[in-house]
């Protein structure tokens, strides 16, 4: 996310996507007959969209009263087996769709036919149900809200491998491979600008056929949602070239990894932006200093949220440019959060409406929704109890010993998913956060991941991985 866009985030954003027609914006020279069909879907803790398709004709009424859908739904994995489930086969509830989150794309020319929404999880009386993930971060937001009169604004950064582009090291960044990606990323930024999204970069990126893609920034729950639509219309357009997009974690046990970084920033209700404070060390805000260290505080127990796939620890290990400690960073791109530059900026106002942050411990593995509650979760705790902003880390943590480690507060985070699950499974604050449910779902789920990794190498595992995201 390049810093210098960070200012269209705030009002001028909000604005365009709350006056949008959602169908005509997202459409283009569409023409389908009413028996076409709408998937409806929700995003799950696997990190995958699951639902139900219906006809155009049964639009007005699915948006209404939702399509039907069972507890135990929510404990697929992306490898076949169903995790061991509370419920079994008791239960009902409905998704019901979010309008402005329907997608209705047939672009001849980019090999695109999508129509797909997605939607929030209710009980069968309209409560939301508290394993629907989109619901989990309403509910932070509005805590946000309630408690403090701040809101979030959000984007993310996505990294993927396309297999169109042949593999050849050497190449990161360069015009060269973006060169030998043919007509991809200019055809899919045609489809995510079709979409109606705030088209910002593409680039080739370090590794052998990956790539970044970046769209502005949103108010939270709008950026959770295009980040979901964005990865599907990303696999979408390698499949109307004849080609698979991948958001696994990590694709070679050797090579580099697929991040999620996810820039965010803090504003009061009126759209004041609460971040920078000149006369604060590193110009960090009192609220946003807060937010940060409740954030870094409590990333050890929701890093199995963040980073929930068994190779994601192949990923977050020292000098990988990802995060592998609970650590604050300035100019540090192996910091957990870090304060990102400012360009461009000479007005105290103008630096105070660009000045954000960078979450780096996060990847595709996890459900863009949950992922944002979490950080909302543990932000807010941070507010609650008046922490003080964190001192940025300028060392190499990986260098230092125990005794030194530990006296700069920070704590080198979990080496796999199995001790990243017993953290959060044995903390007070995720209980309190999510509610015990999820928390025992998430454990479920995971765990039964984990046992299908069991006997696998490390090849083995990041090759089922690219299969499935």
């Amino acid at each position: 996310m390049t810093a210098c866009n960070w200012a269209k985030s705030s009002a001028a954003c909000r604005h365009t996507f709350l006056t949008r027609n959602p169908v005509t914006v997202r459409r283009h020279d569409v023409t389908r007959r009413e028996t076409d069909l709408i998937m409806i879907c929700a995003s799950d803790v696997a990190g995958q969209m699951r639902g139900k398709a219906v006809p155009r004709r049964a639009w007005a009424s699915r948006r209404e009263n939702g399509i039907g859908w069972t507890p135990t739904n929510v404990l697929q994995t992306s490898f076949g087996p169903i995790a061991p489930s509370p419920w079994g086969a008791l239960g009902d509830l409905a998704i019901r769709p979010d309008p402005d989150t329907l997608i209705d794309l047939q672009m001849e020319e980019a090999g695109i036919d999508e129509s797909f929404a997605i939607g929030d999880i209710h009980t069968l009386d309209g409560d939301r149900w508290e394993c629907c993930l989109r619901g989990q971060l309403k509910t932070a937001l509005e805590r946000l809200e309630e408690r403090h009169g701040l809101r979030i604004n959000a984007a993310f950064e996505h990294e993927f491998h396309y297999s169109g582009l042949p593999e050849q090291g050497g190449l990161g960044y360069t015009l060269r491979s973006f060169r030998r990606l043919g007509v991809f990323p200019d055809t899919l930024m045609m489809v995510l600008d079709a979409a109606g999204m705030d088209i910002d970069t593409f680039m080739p990126e370090y590794g052998p056929g990956q790539c970044e893609v970046t769209v502005g920034p949103k108010p939270a729950l709008r950026a959770a949602d295009e980040a979901a639509i964005l990865r599907d219309l990303v696999r979408a357009t390698a499949r109307g070239q004849g080609e698979r997009a991948s958001f696994a974690p990590i694709i070679d046990p050797e090579g580099v990894g697929n991040g999620v970084h996810v820039h965010f920033s803090i504003e009061t209700l009126d759209g004041t932006p609460v971040c920078h404070d000149p006369d604060q060390p590193y110009g960090v805000a009192q609220h946003s200093g807060a937010f940060v260290a409740g954030v870094l505080d409590r990333l050890p127990e929701f890093l199995a949220i963040a980073a929930p796939s068994v190779p994601s620890y192949l990923r977050l290990t020292p000098h990988r440019w990802s995060a592998a400690f609970n650590n604050f960073g300035n100019k540090d791109r192996e910091s957990a959060v870090r304060i990102c530059p400012v360009f461009g900026a000479k007005t105290p106002e103008a630096i105070a409406r660009k000045f954000h942050f960078e979450f780096r411990a996060a990847d595709a593995a996890a459900s863009p929704y949950l992922l944002l509650a979490a950080l909302v979760n543990a932000g807010l705790d941070g507010l609650d109890r008046g922490l003080s902003a964190p001192t940025p880390t300028e060392t190499d943590l990986a260098a230092l010993d125990v005794a030194d480690l530990e006296a700069t507060g920070c704590r080198r985070l979990a080496g796999s998913l199995d001790e990243a699950l017993s953290a959060l499974t044995s903390s007070e604050w995720a209980a309190r956060a999510f509610g015990e449910t999820l928390v025992d779902v998430i454990d479920r789920h995971k765990r039964t991941e984990i046992g299908l990794m069991e006997g696998l190498s490390e090849e083995e595992i990041c090759a089922r991985y690219h299969a499935a995201y």
